[in-house]
């Protein structure tokens, strides 16, 4: 059994969220307005789960899911965060976070960005190319589906497709921060694999499909 901390919990987090405790992991569970406000989804989610300041959230896991809008990086606190593997689920838009120079010029790409916020953490990009309804309908399916992993620490990928794989998963690694472009939103990994929004349940995306998703992105 793993704890998992969550920065965050919006729709994909609270989604990781309800397979992790489905997994037989621990959650806790933190967002911007307050533990208060998660009282319901902890209530929904069970004995498993509980919800705490963000800080007590990343001193908590032994994995941390960080899922919030890149022009928030800046307020996520480094120190509770130290020694730790967490796990980058962003996507940059700068329609949202407004223009970031170093992402809009491809100097840096988001994973590498927050992993400049968060010097003495370990950061994995995961999560961030599906659909939250297709990543709760896909779980555990015969045909299971992949979902790419990128990263510099060859041990916190481990731990990340660890993770990953107990949600009902396989994984494709994609190799560093620094190629975590090709996942990033817009690319053909980038949500297509797994079927149209449209369809609520998705569609199964194979090792060959991610594969070649990946290759097939450009800047």
């Amino acid at each position: 059994m793993t704890t998992v901390g969550f920065i965050g919990c919006g729709a994909l987090g609270g989604t990781i969220a309800r397979l992790a405790v489905a997994a037989g992991h621990q959650v806790v569970l933190s967002n911007s307005r307050g533990p208060a406000t998660l009282a319901d989804l902890v209530a929904e989610l069970g004995p498993r789960a509980s919800a705490a300041t963000s800080g007590e959230a990343a001193a908590a896991g032994d994995l941390v899911v960080v899922t919030v809008p890149v022009r928030a990086f800046a307020d996520v606190a480094a120190a509770p965060l130290t020694g730790k593997t967490v796990i980058d689920t962003c996507n940059y838009g700068p329609e949202r976070d407004g223009p970031i120079p170093s992402l809009d010029s491809g100097s840096l790409t988001s994973s590498e960005l927050l992993q400049r916020y968060l010097p003495n953490t370990v950061v994995v990009k995961a999560f961030n190319n599906i659909f939250y309804k297709h990543l709760l309908s896909l779980a555990g399916a015969d045909d299971r589906s992949y979902l790419p992993v990128a990263g510099d620490s060859p041990a916190a990928k481990t731990a990340v497709t660890a993770f990953i794989e107990s949600l009902g998963y396989d994984v494709v690694d994609a190799g560093p921060l620094a190629g975590s472009w090709r996942q990033s939103t817009g690319t053909p990994v980038w949500g297509t694999p797994y079927g149209p929004y449209s369809d609520e349940n998705g569609q199964p995306a194979g090792e060959v499909a991610i594969r070649t998703a990946l290759a097939a992105a450009t800047r």
